[in-house]
């Protein structure tokens, strides 16, 4: 691919429910405003929390289908499509770079685009007309293997590439749906996602790194990792501070927040 002047930024944003399109709140017009801000990438790689394999897999078909991996929601939502083109000429220069970093990749030439990918990206990109590739998470390893994921992706930023990451920069599941979609923040949730602001403002990628040690409450955020793995790679590919550009709560637990690294 062509070479750019300026890198792509790299981004991390929370997704929250799949309800997002219908249901936008606060989030959906500025994921509207980021990709008109952004322009029109090469490309995307998304890391979605919902794909979570044994080792890094990526996507290879050149034309992805919607996957619609959710129940019980309304039926309006079953009926979105994003068909974007995928890039499998992408997807394997993905795969060389993670081998070359020592992270052996596969392509997954059915895999299709899920809703931690199609749900931002239908807001960013409505058009569908930026081809897409997405990876996968492995919420078996630690922040740095995802971190290190990064730094391998980061020449694909000069090739016009945009590096987003897609997960929830708070995600305790078990406390969904004990307050108001519009409740203020519970102090424990707002305690790490002002941690996580600063942290990233302040470029502390080794406190990052070892959030299990140093973070507010970490397992009362992230009871498991993978809505938060998405957010490393990103910040791997990146080379200084990133500023959150967004902030916002659901259900008062669940932090929409979203990050930018130029």
């Amino acid at each position: 691919m062509p070479s750019r002047p300026d890198p792509m930024p790299t981004l991390f944003v929370s997704h929250g429910a799949p309800t997002l399109p219908l249901d936008p709140g606060p989030t959906g017009p500025f994921l509207k405003d980021l990709g008109r801000r952004l322009g029109r990438p090469a490309g995307v790689v998304c890391v979605s929390a919902h794909w979570d394999t044994q080792s890094p897999r990526v996507t290879g078909s050149p034309a992805p289908e919607t996957v619609h991996d959710f129940g019980g929601f309304p039926e309006a939502l079953y009926s979105l499509r994003y068909p974007a083109p995928g890039d499998p000429a992408l997807a394997q220069r993905v795969v060389e770079l993670l081998g070359a970093s020592g992270r052996p990749a596969a392509v997954d030439p059915k895999r299709g685009l899920d809703h931690g990918a199609w749900v931002p990206l239908l807001l960013m990109f409505p058009a569908a007309d930026v081809p897409v590739v997405q990876l996968s998470v492995q919420s078996h390893l630690d922040a740095r293997h995802h971190f290190e994921m990064g730094r391998a992706l980061h020449p694909l930023r000069r090739e016009g590439v945009l590096i987003l990451g897609s997960g929830g920069a708070t995600h305790n599941l078990g406390t969904f749906g004990r307050a108001p979609v519009e409740s203020p923040a519970a102090p424990w949730a707002n305690a790490f996602d002002e941690w996580l602001r600063a942290a990233i403002e302040a470029n502390r990628s080794d406190d990052l790194l070892a959030w299990r040690e140093r973070a507010p409450d970490p397992l009362r955020n992230h009871p498991t990792p993978e809505h938060f793995m998405p957010l490393f790679v990103p910040l791997g590919a990146a080379t200084g501070p990133g500023r959150r550009i967004h902030s916002a709560f659901t259900f008062s637990t669940f932090s929409m927040a979203a990050f930018a690294w130029s």
